[in-house]
């Protein structure tokens, strides 16, 4: 927890540890698209906390819409997965899961600054897989889940704050008409209900 207050109170920290919530978000885009049937052909992420995933697919549909929508919730998501899986014991299957998605994501890096980010997290996971402490791991993924949940909330207030025309919200109120503030409140609702679970699981281990 120490760690932990470290990595979101600390800029010169916090700077390094939300390019992990960036990673998350646009591999978040890539495994909806590639589960909607969309093609995943790259993906770039920078320091400044942006990115962008490129799917290929038809231009409009739903699987369009579900595979933008994706990025934002996919932290919240995947941190509450993490403390969750880790309080039961399942440390392991979700390093190894981890593991997998970043290998065959590596294939797709398209930036000289994703490669670094993507071999740290290799060189991360691969440590924690090869010299399997069930304690560690544990105590690992429970930070990470933690980490990426305040990521969530950092990255949805400030993608309201910001309003960019080529943002996410945006592009989905262009897709559906539906208007970008219902998109946002969308990610708040799954920012909210995933740290609700996160707090509930930790209150009752």
């Amino acid at each position: 927890l120490l760690v932990l207050a470290a990595l979101v109170f600390v800029p010169g920290l916090w700077r390094l540890a939300r390019v992990a919530v960036t990673l998350v978000h646009e591999l978040g885009h890539a495994m909806v698209g590639l589960a909607v049937g969309r093609r995943f052909t790259g993906f770039v992420v920078r320091g400044d906390m942006s990115g962008h995933a490129v799917t290929a697919g038809r231009a409009r549909g739903p699987g369009l819409v579900a595979t933008t929508w994706a990025g934002y919730p996919a932290p919240a998501l995947v941190g509450a997965g993490m403390v969750w899986t880790a309080l039961r014991g399942w440390s392991a299957p979700v390093v190894t899961a981890a593991l997998v998605v970043v290998l065959i994501a590596v294939i797709r890096i398209r930036s000289a600054f994703t490669a670094m980010v993507m071999a740290s997290a290799l060189a991360g996971l691969g440590a924690l897989w090869w010299w399997r402490a069930d304690q560690v791991q544990q105590q690992v993924l429970i930070g990470a889940g933690l980490v990426l949940i305040v990521g969530a909330w950092r990255h949805v207030l400030a993608v309201m704050r910001t309003g960019s025309r080529g943002d996410d919200p945006a592009v989905l109120a262009q897709l559906t008409a539906v208007p970008r503030l219902v998109w946002n409140l969308s990610f708040l609702a799954v920012a909210a209900g995933s740290t609700w679970l996160v707090v509930r699981q930790l209150v009752a281990a």
